[in-house]
């Protein structure tokens, strides 16, 4: 399949790294040597947890809102979210001053609703599936004719998430193997394109809960499969891979990893204890993944030995630890 037949190349990417450097930010990687030694390689922690909106989503939702024309964004724009990209839009709808009409599930994490409010995001319930999702968002497209950002199915979204490998092979060169989440694919659909563009030989595997494995069944069975219902603490992975994200994934990432919740409840203890960050389950599970038997028996990565591993986001309810703590 040739480049252009993907909803994304290096170009995009590069355009869309130009498009929103004023618009977030280019975050820090840091390591640790501790648990460099669990892992028996070099780690290396891109902190997308710092970036505007504690997420790596803001540089998809902005590269597609500030793509828009000045009469399309006049419309304003409408997108379905359980939280983060809910907040990505919000806030780059707010930097352009534009509309944002954003549909929440009501089992979203109270954070990160939290954040859409703060934004200035204009919030409608849906319930918690796809189709309650897809269905309010079409009924608020239809009522207001805002402009659709979706959350990974979008060649300008997933150009945007592409910048996070730009910037890390910048700042980590000699990276052999690259961890990113997958959910619907849009960060690990950028992240591959970039990487492999600029660093053929890089290695870039896929982090997935095992109760939202569609994407490892995807690879296995060569089609897209679908979640019927998923069961994991990671709530920022739970949706499936997308028309434009599958083909990316397909042909780009070279294994789906699957964890399961224990081995992400781990990880996020070591990043609160031995990074001193907070990362929320979808964002730990690069760590989770990079110290499982799955990937240390791994034989495309066998003599990998600096490994990239995007933290995507720390927007996580900690609700429950407050009110733990005496008045």
């Amino acid at each position: 399949m040739a480049v252009e037949d993907y909803a994304a190349s290096l170009d995009s990417i590069q355009a869309a790294r130009n498009r929103i450097q004023g618009q977030i930010r280019v975050t820090q990687v840091i390591t640790s040597s501790s648990l460099d030694a669990l892992a028996g390689r070099s780690l290396f922690f891109k902190c997308e947890l710092f970036q505007r909106g504690g997420a790596f989503k803001i540089r998809g939702a902005s590269n597609a809102i500030f793509s828009l024309s000045d009469e399309q964004a006049e419309r304003g724009v409408v997108t379905h979210s359980s939280g983060n990209h809910a907040a990505a839009v919000a806030l780059a709808a707010k930097l352009r001053g534009i509309p944002a009409h954003i549909v929440v599930p009501r089992n979203a994490p109270k954070c990160k609703v939290e954040n859409v409010e703060r934004y200035g995001g204009k919030i409608s319930w849906c319930d918690p599936s796809v189709e309650s999702r897809e269905a309010v968002c079409a009924s608020v497209k239809s009522k207001t004719n805002a402009v659709l950002v979706h959350p990974f199915n979008d060649p300008q979204v997933i150009s945007g998430q592409g910048t996070v490998a730009l910037e890390f092979l910048e700042q980590v060169p000699q990276l052999d193997v690259i961890i990113a989440p997958i959910s619907g694919g849009g960060l690990i659909s950028g992240i591959s394109i970039a990487a492999k563009a600029i660093k053929p030989e890089i290695k870039i595997i896929a982090a997935e809960p095992t109760g939202a494995d569609d994407a490892a069944r995807s690879k296995a069975a060569n089609s897209v499969q679908t979640n019927k219902q998923t069961c994991t603490i990671a709530d920022g992975l739970r949706a499936s891979l997308g028309s434009l994200t599958w083909p990316i994934v397909r042909d780009f990432v070279d294994e789906v990893v699957t964890v399961d919740d224990s081995a992400i409840l781990e990880a996020m203890k070591m990043c609160y204890e031995r990074l001193k960050v907070v990362v929320e389950p979808s964002g730990a599970i690069g760590l989770a993944v990079a110290l499982s038997d799955k990937f240390r028996s791994n034989p495309a990565v066998k003599h990998c030995t600096n490994v990239g591993i995007v933290l995507s986001g720390g927007n996580c309810d900690l609700t429950g630890l407050w009110e733990s703590l005496p008045n």
